[in-house]
């Protein structure tokens, strides 16, 4: 592996992980602000703006955009989550210079021009409707809101119909003024890539870009608390949660593998007692969302109305059993899966530079694989049991239901049967 940095001087990172055998590149550009970055009448902007970067340019239309990669062969997208927002290339070696050059004009000379927002907004307004009529996607925004009501880091990412159709181009300028700036971004790319020539590109291309000035978010304060939607679905989906840890926190490798346990896969806890051994629904799994600041853990499930009631105290013993017995089996099995998931992420060129690029938002420098499997073969059994424990029996619970869930516990049941 050949990683490289360089911080130009208005402080955005480059970064590069050459891999000469290969006949592309993948590199993108990625942005410390997302959804959690924006006020409250600007809900929903970082991802328009994502919409909008590819609608065309004081040099490019937005045909012209999409001809200028495809015509290569090679292929755009960009994505947008709470904290960060990524706007990526996939082309052949070669072609690394054209697609850092388009993603500089995207990012410094869009147009938004009103026609192009008119129509992307309705677009989006879609998706919007498409995301609440699919349970799955709304019970997760739900438990969000829950866990973090009336902050920003708990609105959801694409916004509201009424938030999109108030936005206008000087709205999307002075967000993106506000929070686009050097040492906030990072340029990282992976594969058949010269290191030296994507910095002269990206020295020339973000020159006029201002260093720095972003405002920091407001800070994240889990609290927990319940949102339900009753409606006619023929499957109840829930989602139960607490306050997880922190990307920087003690404990958040721990949480990382207390997840992977209880319901990472088909031999995981919860998999195994609820759903093969009970029967009592199709899907279950568990999750740890880490933030800059703070974190949810969760667990995950959609089952029939008649099992809805039966579920919970199922998932919720398996819960306090794990903060009572956990094995040195089980973590070295999960050791294993994230050695496993990270080397497997190390053969694609995308998933390199994606994950460069983080890494270098959330830590400030690439870490060394090495250093990553250092740090979670040194987690033991009794320190994922402490952090269980910690998790589920320290702060207060988070329920989010979708469907014929008028049957589900409240949230103080919750709290209440893990403290028992």
């Amino acid at each position: 592996m050949s990683l490289q940095s360089t911080t130009l001087d208005n402080g955005m990172v480059v970064l590069t992980d050459d891999m000469p055998h290969l006949e592309s590149a993948s590199l993108g550009v990625w942005v410390k602000a997302g959804a959690r970055c924006e006020r409250k009448a600007e809900h929903g902007i970082s991802h328009l703006l994502e919409h909008m970067a590819f609608k065309g340019t004081t040099t490019r239309s937005a045909l012209e955009i999409a001809e200028a990669i495809e015509n290569v062969g090679g292929d755009l997208n960009a994505a947008t989550s709470i904290e960060h927002t990524g706007y990526f290339a996939r082309v052949l070696k070669e072609d690394v210079v054209l697609a850092a050059d388009i993603l500089s004009d995207i990012l410094q000379n869009s147009r938004f021009e009103d026609d192009e927002l008119t129509r992307e907004k309705q677009v989006i307004v879609q998706e919007i409707g498409a995301a609440r009529d699919n349970p799955d996607d709304h019970v997760f925004d739900l438990f969000q809101e829950a866990a973090f009501p009336t902050q920003p880091i708990g609105r959801t990412i694409l916004g509201t119909v009424d938030s999109v159709r108030e936005f206008n181009p000087d709205t999307i300028r002075k967000y993106m003024n506000r929070n686009y700036v050097g040492d906030h971004m990072v340029m990282a790319a992976a594969g058949n890539v010269d290191h030296d020539e994507l910095v002269q590109v990206a020295q020339q291309r973000f020159a006029t870009l201002k260093p720095n000035g972003a405002p920091a978010p407001q800070r994240a304060e889990y609290l927990g608390g319940e949102e339900r939607l009753i409606s006619d679905h023929e499957q109840a989906h829930i989602v139960i949660g607490f306050e997880g840890r922190a990307y920087n926190a003690d404990g958040f490798y721990a949480a990382q593998v207390l997840a992977s346990i209880l319901g990472g896969g088909m031999s995981s806890r919860l998999f195994q007692e609820v759903r093969e051994k009970r029967g009592l629904c199709y899907s279950v799994y568990s999750f740890h969302w880490a933030f800059a600041d703070s974190g949810v853990f969760g667990v995950a499930a959609a089952t029939g109305e008649d099992e809805v009631a039966d579920l919970v105290p199922v998932v919720l013993d398996e819960l306090k059993r794990a903060t009572q017995s956990i094995t040195d089996e089980e973590v070295i099995r999960v050791r294993n899966q994230i050695r496993a998931g990270l080397l497997m992420s190390l053969e694609s060129p995308s998933a390199r530079a994606g994950q460069l690029a983080r890494q270098q938002i959330l830590w400030g420098r690439p870490i060394p694989m090495q250093e990553t499997v250092d740090r979670i073969n040194a987690i033991t059994a009794k320190r994922v049991q402490d952090v269980a424990e910690q998790i589920f029996t320290a702060g207060a619970p988070t329920l989010a239901g979708i469907g014929p869930v008028d049957r589900l516990v409240d949230v103080g049941a919750i709290g209440d049967h893990l403290k028992r």
